[in-house]
């Protein structure tokens, strides 16, 4: 899936700086965070998040974690009908006690990726949980918002909002693609 961006690095740079003035309004005590992308794409927007928070924090350390949660929670049968909803057992939590947790991911969708590894944290003690995400889709079918959003993309059902971020793809960008007849085409 490739074709026209319908946002660039330089603008979602620019989304992912104001992400991180909000992020600094909803947390206390940025020595208690912890930050954690959701793999693939949320690992490394938390990256770019964090790089954002260390330099308005003036160099706070930080803690960066992923969560593994295998393909895909969120009903994408769009993308992958193969697709199987299960989270591995092996993914290193540590003891969140205390701690404040945001929660990193490409796009929300219908929710259940997001619901699956806020419990997945809650499970582990965390004290607070908030979530931000490049994309919301606004159709979210469980009870869940994110935090914090850098856009809402309300599309059609059948379109698919594919962030492209860096190592996984050569350019950090947004493309909305629509599936037709078996096989995904450019919008």
């Amino acid at each position: 899936m490739s074709g026209r961006a319908f946002y660039r690095a330089d603008e979602l740079d620019a989304v992912i700086e104001r992400m991180a003035r909000e992020v600094r309004g909803l947390i206390a005590d940025p020595g208690q965070l912890l930050v954690v992308g959701i793999l693939r794409r949320g690992a490394p927007l938390a990256d770019r998040l964090c790089a954002h928070l260390r330099e308005s924090w003036r160099g706070a350390p930080i803690e960066r974690l992923d969560l593994d949660i295998k393909r895909y929670a969120d009903d994408l049968t769009l993308l992958y009908p193969e697709t199987r909803l299960r989270e591995r057992a092996d993914a290193a939590v540590p003891a969140l006690a205390g701690r404040t947790v945001l929660l990193v991911d490409d796009v929300l969708y219908e929710g259940h990726s997001m619901l699956r590894a806020i419990g997945r944290l809650a499970e582990r003690g965390a004290t607070t949980i908030r979530t931000a995400v490049l994309v919301d889709r606004a159709c979210a079918r469980l009870p869940l918002k994110a935090d914090v959003a850098g856009l809402t993309l309300e599309v059609a059902p059948l379109q698919i909002v594919d962030v492209h971020v860096p190592p996984y793809e050569p350019e950090f960008e947004i493309h909305i693609n629509r599936r037709e007849k078996g096989h995904v085409q450019e919008s």
